[in-house]
């Protein structure tokens, strides 16, 4: 995904489409579906981010515990399915998907979501987007009489115009599962009160799913490691990097810095590195590979389906990671897990659990990807990732080691 064209498009184009489907609905609302009872069906839309889907697994099991035997949904981009399948909470056949390999396709997919939504008749749309209109302009033609998304207010951000019936203010000092769990929340609420909500949203409301690989599972996933590291014996501890930050490179710890902490890791011959990430992620982990040349380096990128990946979470004893998905995937397995922040705020998305352990230097201008920006930031080198030093990082990996 192009993230300055998906800017672009959606600043041309979604701007005025929200504007007028915003005029449609005024016009069409004598006509349209009105709710009957309480909500029966309820749709979670998200389409990309992968992180997101576990964020949101408290406001699912929310929705169930709220409205019994209700039927839950979920819309997101086909290759980031697999964030939600893990958690078991939505049936597959319920997980509606879109693709983006090429603009044809994606249409395509648009034009039989809209057509799936209509059919199934959904009572009420959750929105959890804050990056890009399209998928308020789907919440409003899903049909759904009750349509749930963060407003503006009185603050800068996202002009979606009047696509949602009920609003949520986007709260930028609060962890985003939070702000999801208010989804729910609202539907209480009647609107003379929004954005205001008389009561807190506790810690403990917020829900960790956890992921179990069971001992075959695990086995297949070491014996697949062997494959590249024959000597690998079951006493030696692996160390999982992930040097990659995907579409947005700002949110990357330095190339170098994860060389230097990989040499200083590999002192201990009971560590092995495994360098891992999709097919995309390929350039970085290469480099870091190459420039180590170390028989207990395992060059893994691209190796490993989605159900694997989380078994080789369960195995492994750390993992090392820019902020991504798969610090949020791993959170649901035993690993400790190191995530580095600056760009973006722990605050809002730190992946759950109590193994998460966060780098995080809290400069003044942090964060500076917000929705308030639509995630374009000024910067350019990410000095608030340079800063955290390999030797800061290294203390602490040591102490989990």
């Amino acid at each position: 995904m192009n993230v300055d064209l998906v800017r672009k498009i959606d600043y041309w184009l979604g701007r005025p489409a929200c504007w007028i489907l915003t005029a449609a609905g005024r016009l069409l609302k004598p006509f349209a579906r009105k709710t009957e009872g309480a909500p029966r069906k309820f749709l979670l839309v998200e389409l990309s981010e992968m992180g997101s889907a576990i964020l949101a697994f408290s406001t699912m099991k929310a929705l169930q515990e709220s409205f019994p035997g209700a039927g839950l949904f979920f819309l997101i981009f086909e290759k980031n399915r697999p964030s939600v399948d893990i958690l078991k909470t939505i049936p597959p056949e319920n997980v509606l998907v879109v693709s983006e390999k090429s603009p044809l396709r994606f249409l395509t997919g648009l034009f039989k979501v809209i057509l799936r939504m209509r059919r199934e008749k959904i009572d009420c749309v959750f929105d959890l987007e804050l990056f890009a209109r399209i998928t308020a302009l789907l919440t409003f033609l899903s049909g759904a009489p009750i349509r749930v998304g963060f407003h503006r207010f009185r603050m800068e951000g996202l002009y979606r115009g009047g696509l949602h019936t009920h609003l949520i203010q986007y709260n930028y000092q609060q962890h985003i599962a939070k702000s999801f769990l208010s989804f729910v929340k609202v539907l209480a609420y009647p609107a003379k009160d929004w954005p205001t909500m008389v009561e807190a949203i506790r810690d403990d409301e917020l829900i960790k799913p956890v992921y179990r690989a069971d001992e075959s599972a695990k086995k297949n996933i070491r014996d697949k490691l062997k494959k590249f590291y024959p000597d690998l014996a079951e006493d030696q501890k692996l160390v999982l990097f992930n040097p990659s930050a995907g579409e947005i490179p700002i949110r990357a710890w330095p190339i170098e810095n994860y060389i230097e902490l990989a040499r200083r890791v590999l002192e201990d011959p009971k560590n092995v590195i495994v360098l891992m990430g999709a097919g995309v992620d390929m350039a970085a982990t290469s480099q870091v590979h190459q420039a180590l040349a170390h028989e207990r380096c395992i060059q893994f990128t691209g190796q490993t389906t989605f159900p694997e990946l989380m078994d080789l979470f369960s195995i492994a004893h750390l993992l090392i990671t820019n902020d991504s998905g798969p610090a949020h995937f791993a959170s649901l397995t035993p690993i400790h897990n190191f995530v580095f922040f600056g760009p973006e705020t722990p605050r809002l998305y730190r992946p759950l659990g109590e193994n998460t352990h966060i780098l995080y230097s809290d400069f003044p201008c942090s964060p500076c990807l917000t929705a308030y920006n639509h995630r374009n930031t000024p910067c350019q080198i990410s000095k608030c990732l340079q800063v955290i030093s390999v030797d800061e990082v290294h203390d602490q990996v040591k102490l989990c080691l």
